[in-house]
This record gives structure tokens, C-alpha cells and sequence, in this order.
């Protein structure tokens, strides 16, 4: 592609473009590439403009910066941002893929995931093709395509929307991280519906505030980015939401006079049964192979996005009953044992106080949970995760999740600080594999053990590697060890 059209996309000056063909886009100094456009992205801990020399050197043929870099000879974008041109940029370089489909947005702090999951298969149980990009990865079809972000950076997030256009989806699902809004991923982006399912404490260690935190997700909510909404009104916030959206839009809730509702619930190990009630008039049974409350929520946030789109109350109230589980959510693991191991990646508070009032609703025996904090992270809810667990489990071991650059030690205390000031009985046991061996070794018949934090993920990151640590993988091992000592 030319320069100079690429110039044009992101609003730079194109009076002295030479014409030469940019083949790649990128924003790493370290790549190597072959006639590409870098860009001079700023973080918090680095100036993409001191690299440049560096991109240069690695075959870019022109720079997008905010400013002359001086020395480096070749042609310089200027522009105002370069996070913002790096999104219209891709766009564009990409033929705009996303305009040949139906994109459906879901942002807010629990739930994506989930959401994400059920209005995909609700889609494609009615007949539609849908990509899906978030926490897990991207999947096109039956093929996962691995991610290190919630919400892909620009020019990973339209090559993975030119695959699945040219595969032939009809939608996209994509979770919309907080972090994706404030670093302008998204620009240039129409969503079809976009959802708000929730908000509570969670990133503010990069956010300050819960205030700063709200309005960047409110933010998403402009009738320039979106067709209509779908909005949780049983969450205090959405009505701040509701107040200054002017957009169509599908409201739901358990305890609020929504939209869509939900009625008769009923809570088991094995799922959820509860009646959808849609605009005050027609009732749907719908039973959910998915349990907890917080499924009810996202459930009925699946079937506003789809309403949203025009399906049949009916054909959505089926399809969520053909939806079996996702990955690392409240995920029964198959033990064999007495007790019940549950996976689930709770790592915020909210999440916490979700999955363990959850399995208290069907616990025969004690419930014991496993979790621990990430390092280099929000500071602030360690003990109140902490106390959280002091509060509604019978018996918490605390471990390293992702300790990062952090002394895990130093983690540990300050969850230490709020499950000490609870009665709740409680151990330390910093090595992850052991502290999930204790866990299997110590429950009984009836106990339900909650490894919660890492969910899906399949490594444990310590000091800046990531090692693999698939806890699917390690609970089948050490119970493999352990009925070969009995």
C-alpha cells in the first residue's frame, strides 16, 4: 500500500509523501521487517521515539511520530497521536474488514468472557459465522489463535478482523478492555451493539480511581462508535450510562424493571434454571449448563446483544441451553474424586465474593479456596480479597498467582492483612503446585475446592518468565501422585 493513501487515512501531511509501497505495519523496534511504516507509540515506561534509529535499522521505510525524530532519514508522519493514527492506519491497511461484518462489543469488569462465549453461540446456533476476540485468544471456526491482551493491539486486532472477514463471519464478538479504550485500539470501529455488564474494582492501579475507571468504560457508549446498546441496570452505574447515551437501546437485570429479566431462578451444581421474561410480556424457560448468579447476569446480557440484532426471543431462549461451559468460568474439572475441584479465574474482589457465595448455594461439606494476587498490579484489593475469603470460605490457602517482578512474599501479607482480621481459618503456602497439592490432600467427600485466579491460563509468570502451568494439567498430576502413594 502507498504511503501516501495511508497519509491520508490518518490525517497527516501528504504534500511532501514520497510514493513508495509500505508492505508492514509495526510498532515493536525490534522486528524485522521489510519496507514498513513504524510507529512511534509512547507508554508509560518507554518513548517509541527513541527507537526509531533502532526501527529504521530493522526496515522500516517511514515513521507515524508526534514529533521530528531528528537524524533518522527517512519520511516522518506527523500527527497529533500516534496511538489513534496507529488504529486508523490499520484500518485502513487492512481493507477495513470490520465493515464487512457485524461487530458486537462487550465491555465492563466481569463477565465479558462469558458474554462472549454465549452470544457466539447464540449466533451460531442460529445460523450465523462469528468470530470472537478476547481474554482467551481470537477463534476463527474451531481454530484459537493465541492473544496477550483482552483487546489485541490495532495492528493485531484488524489482521485477526481481515482473517475472519475472508473466512466469511457474519459477526465478531470482541471484549472491550478498559485499557483498549484509553489507548484509542478502537478507533475507527463500529459496533453493531455494544454492552455494558458491570463495573467494580479492578485496574486501578492504572486507572487511580474508580471514577477515572467508569468513565473510560462509559466513553465506549458514543452513538459515533455504535448502532444501540444493551445495559445491566442492576449495576448503580448504568444509569450515569443511560443518562447521556443517545442511542436505541436494550436494558436487563434481575432486580430492576429491565428489558429483559430473569425470574424463578434456580441454582445447582450442574446450572442455572430460570424463566426470561422479555418486555414485561413473554416468558422463556431457559436451563443454563452454567452455575452461579453472575451466569444468569451474563446470560441475560447475551440475549440483549442478540435481541439487539433482531432474533427471535424463542430461538436465543434454546440456543443458551446448547452451551455447555468456557474455559477457566466456574469450570467443574473432572477429579473422580469425593469432592468437587472448580476452576474459576476470579482475581478481583467482586469476581471472589461471585464464585464463593455461588458454591455456598450447593456445598454439602466445606468450601475451600486457593488464590492469591498478581504482582505489579492493583495494590488495593489484596486485603480485601483477603477478608473477602476469610469471610465466605471455610478454608483459604493462599499462593502466588502471577507474581511478576513482585516478591510474592510481600503479596501474601498484604492479603494476610484482611483474611487475619476475619475468624476464617486460613494457610500460606507460597509454591502454587504445592499449595494445590495441600488442597487436594486436605478436602473431603462433599467439599467443593475453588482454585481460583489463573482460570484459563496456562502459565505462571515469576520475575518476568512465563512458566508453563496449566493447572488442568497439575491438579491430573497430583492426583495422580497422590492415589499412587495411598
Amino acid at each position: 500500500m502507498k504511503l501516501q493513501r495511508l497519509a491520508e487515512s490518518i490525517g497527516a501531511q501528504t504534500e511532501y509523501c514520497p510514493d513508495i509501497d509500505i508492505d508492514e505495519l509495526f510498532m515493536d523496534s525490534r522486528q524485522e521487517v521489510s519496507n514498513g511504516l513504524f510507529f512511534c507509540v509512547s507508554g508509560a515506561n518507554f518513548d517509541g521515539h527513541r527507537f526509531a534509529a533502532q526501527a529504521v535499522q530493522k526496515g522500516a521505510a517511514a515513521l507515524v511520530a508526534e514529533h521530528t525524530v531528528p537524524g533518522v532519514q527517512v519520511p516522518q508522519l506527523i500527527v497529533p497521536n500516534t496511538r489513534v493514527a496507529m488504529a486508523l492506519a490499520a484500518g485502513e491497511f487492512f481493507g477495513h474488514a470490520d465493515r464487512e461484518m457485524k461487530l458486537i462489543g462487550l465491555t465492563g469488569t466481569k463477565g465479558k468472557t462469558t458474554t462472549s462465549y454465549l452470544v457466539k453461540g447464540i449466533l451460531e446456533a442460529t445460523g450465523s459465522k462469528c468470530g470472537l476476540i478476547g481474554t482467551i485468544g481470537s477463534r476463527i471456526g474451531d481454530k484459537l489463535i493465541k492473544s496477550g491482551l483482552t483487546t489485541p493491539d490495532p495492528i493485531d486486532l484488524h489482521k485477526t478482523l481481515r482473517m475472519m472477514a475472508d473466512e466469511g463471519a457474519d459477526y465478531v464478538v470482541m471484549e472491550v478492555s478498559a485499557h483498549a479504550i484509553a489507548y484509542h485500539r478502537l478507533e475507527g470501529i463500529r459496533f453493531a451493539t455494544g454492552c455494558f455488564t458491570n463495573l467494580s474494582q479492578d485496574h486501578l492501579d492504572f486507572f487511580g480511581t474508580m471514577d477515572n475507571y467508569f468513565n473510560c468504560k462509559k466513553s465506549f457508549f458514543r452513538s459515533s462508535w455504535m448502532d444501540n446498546a444493551a445495559i445491566n441496570l442492576d449495576d448503580e452505574r448504568s444509569q450515569a450510562i443511560l443518562n447521556e447515551i443517545d442511542l436505541p437501546r436494550m436494558t436487563y437485570g434481575i432486580c430492576s424493571d429491565a428489558d429483559v429479566t430473569a425470574h424463578d431462578i434456580e441454582i445447582s451444581e450442574e446450572g442455572v434454571r430460570f424463566t426470561m421474561r422479555v418486555l414485561h410480556m413473554d416468558d422463556y424457560p431457559v436451563s443454563l449448563h452454567l452455575t452461579g448468579m453472575f451466569n444468569v447476569y451474563n446470560a441475560l446480557a447475551a440475549a440483549s446483544v442478540c435481541l439487539n440484532q433482531g432474533l427471535d426471543p424463542s430461538a436465543v431462549a434454546r440456543a443458551l441451553e446448547t452451551i455447555r461451559g468456557v474455559p477457566g468460568r466456574a469450570e467443574l474439572l473432572d477429579t473422580r474424586t469425593p469432592y468437587k475441584v472448580i476452576l474459576d479465574y476470579s482475581h478481583s474482589p467482586d469476581a471472589l465474593e461471585n464464585i464463593l457465595n455461588t458454591v455456598r448455594t450447593f456445598a454439602r461439606g466445606r468450601v475451600i479456596i486457593l488464590f492469591g494476587c498478581g504482582g505489579d498490579r492493583d495494590h488495593i484489593k489484596r486485603p480485601i480479597m483477603g477478608e473477602i475469603a476469610g469471610r465466605l470460605a471455610d478454608y483459604s490457602i493462599l499462593t502466588s498467582d502471577n507474581p511478576r517482578t513482585e516478591d510474592p512474599y510481600n503479596i501474601l501479607r498484604a492479603i494476610e492483612k484482611g483474611i487475619s482480621a476475619t475468624k476464617g481459618r486460613y494457610t500460606v503456602i507460597e509454591n502454587r503446585r504445592e499449595a494445590i497439592r495441600h488442597a487436594l490432600e486436605t478436602a473431603r467427600e462433599g467439599d467443593i475446592v475453588v482454585l481460583a485466579g489463573k482460570g484459563h491460563e496456562t502459565y505462571q509468570e515469576i520475575n518476568g518468565i512465563r512458566h508453563p502451568f496449566d493447572e488442568k494439567v497439575v491438579v491430573e498430576e497430583l492426583l495422580r501422585e497422590i492415589r499412587n502413594h495411598a
